[in-house]
Formats: structure tokens, sequence, C-alpha cells
């Protein structure tokens, strides 16, 4: 999720502001927009907005971008939704956290699954995550006049030992001094940048509990990222 103001993420990434502008987000969900971070064709790096979900520019409709959220960094160069966003228009995502669900063990919930808490997800310093992600142009065929979606979809690879005893994978959060490679859009030698696609440092995020409000997708507010108390399991 990012809520930060866009001029202040234009800042953190030496990024020219967009020009379209969110309103801030603490659930950020599937098919929502966010900003993404980019570098045109002038060799400006700037800030815009993609539709969360990626949309190869091959597809129908833009329904299947709701199942190309995530895109595994080890099978970037197979997939074909991924490998042509993967060899020429990567982005930066940035995320001021993000929600994972971690197992209860002993509960179970209404449902007979096992029940899972949220957990808010982020940087021990504050800062923003860089998220590495892929981003496509789409237009709708039977409409070739019509106006093109930017779309994206967030990077993951294995978990560190932060983020093991709760999910196997996590977003991959790429360094400061790797941006400007990873946003080379003349750069095609992607075993090196796939070498980019590693865990986190283990120092470099924590975690806390937080409200089951989270899991209402309408639930927009600051308070979602506070910390609670008293665990508050939902079903798995």
């Amino acid at each position: 999720m990012s809520a930060s103001p866009p001029d202040q993420i234009a800042r953190y990434f030496d990024a020219v502001a967009p020009e379209s502008l969110l309103a801030p987000s603490y659930n950020v969900a599937p098919t929502n927009d966010v900003y993404g971070v980019v570098v045109g064709a002038d060799g400006v790096r700037r800030v815009d907005v993609f539709h969360w979900g990626l949309v190869p520019v091959w597809a129908k409709d833009v329904k299947i971008g709701s199942k190309l959220i995530n895109a595994r960094s080890e099978s970037l160069a197979e997939k074909p939704a991924f490998r042509t966003a993967f060899r020429r228009k990567r982005c930066i995502v940035p995320m001021d956290g993000f929600y994972e669900w971690k197992v209860v063990p002993g509960l179970v919930g209404p449902r007979g699954k096992p029940a899972k808490q949220p957990m808010y997800v982020h940087r021990l310093d504050g800062e923003p995550l860089a998220v590495a992600g892929l981003w496509e142009l789409w237009r709708d065929r039977a409409d070739p006049e019509g106006p093109w979606l930017h779309s994206c979809a967030v990077v993951t690879t294995g978990a560190n030992a932060t983020m093991a005893p709760v999910h196997d994978r996590m977003p991959a959060v790429l360094a400061p001094s790797t941006w400007s490679t990873w946003l080379d859009a003349g750069n095609d030698d992607l075993a090196s940048l796939g070498e980019l696609l590693v865990p986190a440092p283990e120092h470099l995020l924590t975690m806390h509990p937080v409200s089951s409000a989270v899991n209402n997708v309408r639930s927009k507010g600051p308070e979602l990222v506070e910390a609670v108390e008293s665990v508050e399991p939902v079903d798995g």
C-alpha cells in the first residue's frame, strides 16, 4: 500500500511527479491504481499511474490483469505474460508497506480453515519500499482509437528470515544502487537483472499485527496500519 503524497514519492526517487493524482490508500487491492516509477524514452525518471494487474498487449480484455498482479522472479524470462515486459518495460512500485497473513497455530476459523492474523510489513527506518515491477501498455482492439491502459505487476522472490514465518514469498525490494540498472530499458542483460531480485536483507523489515478490518477492501484509512494488542485472526 502507499499513502505517501506523490510529490514526496517523486523526491525520494529523484523523479518527476505524476500529472494524475491518486487518493491516499492504506489498503490497495488488486485492480486498484498505484504509482510506479519509470524512465521514459527521453531518459527522464518519472512517477506515473498504473492499473495493478498486468494486461499483456495480446490480451483480449483487461480481466486477465486480476490474475497477473504478481510475477515470480524465477520465471520472468519464460512466462509469456511477463517476458516482454521483463526485457523492455521495468518499473519500481513504491510501497509504504504491505500486508501478509500469518497462520495462528491451534485456531480454526468459522469455515474450518486455519485462522490467520493480518500483519503489516514495513521498513524499520520508515522509508518507502522500492519494489521491482513490470509494466505494459494495452488498448482494446475493438477501439483502436481508444485510450492506452498502463498496467503493472509486482515482482516477488523468496522470503527472507523475517518473512519466512509468515509466507514463503515476498516483494523483491531493490536497493537504491540498483534503481538505475533496473529502470534502464536499454539493458537487456536478463541474467544480471535477475540477480537483483533477491530476498531483502534480514535487518530491513519489521512487522506487527493489525486489525482484521484490512480484509475489507472498502477500508482505506490510516487506522489499518496501527498495531493491535489482541490477536484478531480471520479465516484463511
